[in-house]
């Protein structure tokens, strides 16, 4: 036999207003749900005819009997849950966030993320994310620097920004420097082209040719560069280069030249040549301050527009490709727009003016 419950007993009112509820399309499906439920069983219906008819459980139905007989319709309106209040970020949370952030995790890791951060002190991830927005901060970022403790690095500094920004008149300016070790990588598979929706793919085993050094020259005034592959990285090939170099020049014509403080550039032989071409001046960056040298501008272009993605079949065909390229560079060649906008956080004002002047 069906469970048949005591038939329920509603007022006029009450009937109309569950009639209007069962036939609603504007109220929530849950409230539609739970005024038919009260009409079938105001009806006499039995638990197993509700069921099949509109597809729920006897302990549903139980339920909502209860609680239309304790607080009649209003105890058929769906609860709704008012939700938390919105979290305020006051300065003294987010001066708890930030000293957080600058200690290191005591779980052994080296950084925070968000929600380990937030499981820590007790709050939203939104929030430690709103905050380390708010004040710039992103503690899965790394930056690595080099300082320069070259005792001489203003003067040094100077002299050479004072040749970029104001030459002495009628002088060549050369940014000089090497790009040794170059890799002669072949690719053992076929290299898929790229496609609509597709990156070019390369195989993940190479062939090593071998290995070859790209002297480079860039002429500060018009961008244009001069260069020359060897085999080896000697003295003796540096100083095979400032001849090519200085013959790019008028004759007597006063040149400068910039480059870093490798061995090979200051042997006897590099001693004897500047003797032999006294209009010739090398200039040395300061130790670790290669962002000084302009040429270190371009070898950034050659590496990521030849090198990173080149296949070379042997050393001739890596020199092959490195020299049409700068051919091709010198071609619509134009001047890195150079700045050093702090002067004054390593360079004293006094020594830049002595020197451009």
């Amino acid at each position: 036999m069906p469970f048949r419950a005591e038939p329920l007993s509603l007022t006029e009112d009450e009937h109309q207003e569950l009639q209007r509820m069962s036939l609603s399309r504007s109220l929530p499906a849950g409230d539609v749900f739970r005024a038919r439920v009260i009409l079938m069983l105001a009806e006499g219906r039995s638990y197993t005819e509700v069921q099949e008819r509109l597809n729920t459980t006897a302990p549903t139905i139980s339920k909502w009997r209860k609680r239309f007989l304790e607080r009649r319709i209003d105890g058929l309106m769906q609860e709704r849950h008012p939700g938390q209040k919105p979290t305020v970020i006051t300065p003294q949370l987010q001066a708890r966030v930030l000293a957080a952030t600058r200690r290191k995790p005591s779980d052994g890791s080296t950084h925070w993320s968000c929600r380990k951060l937030a499981k820590q002190l007790g709050i939203s991830k939104d929030i430690v994310h709103r905050i380390w927005r708010t004040a710039g901060l992103r503690p899965h970022r790394l930056e690595r620097y080099m300082a320069s403790k070259d005792p001489d690095f203003e003067r040094k500094a100077a002299d050479i920004i004072g040749l970029y920004l104001n030459p002495p008149q009628h002088a060549a300016v050369f940014c000089v420097d090497e790009k040794s070790a170059i890799q002669a990588l072949d690719r053992l598979d076929p290299v898929l082209p790229l496609s609509p929706g597709r990156a070019e793919r390369h195989g993940f085993e190479y062939y090593r040719h071998g290995t070859l050094s790209l002297y480079a020259a860039l002429d500060v005034k018009t961008g244009k560069v001069h260069g020359k592959t060897a085999a080896r990285h000697t003295s003796d090939e540096f100083v095979a280069f400032l001849h090519q170099v200085i013959q790019q020049c008028k004759r007597k014509q006063e040149i400068h030249i910039i480059l870093d403080n490798l061995s090979a550039h200051k042997t006897a032989k590099v001693e004897d040549f500047l003797r032999q071409h006294p209009n010739l001046r090398l200039h040395f960056t300061p130790t670790y301050s290669s962002w000084l040298n302009q040429i270190e501008l371009w070898f950034v272009c050659i590496e990521r527009e030849v090198i990173a993605r080149g296949i070379f079949t042997s050393v001739k065909d890596l020199a092959r490709k490195l020299m049409r390229y700068i051919r091709a560079y010198s071609i619509a060649a134009k001047p890195f727009s150079w700045k050093y906008n702090n002067v004054e956080r390593r360079i004293y004002a006094k020594e830049l003016t002595a020197t451009v002047h």
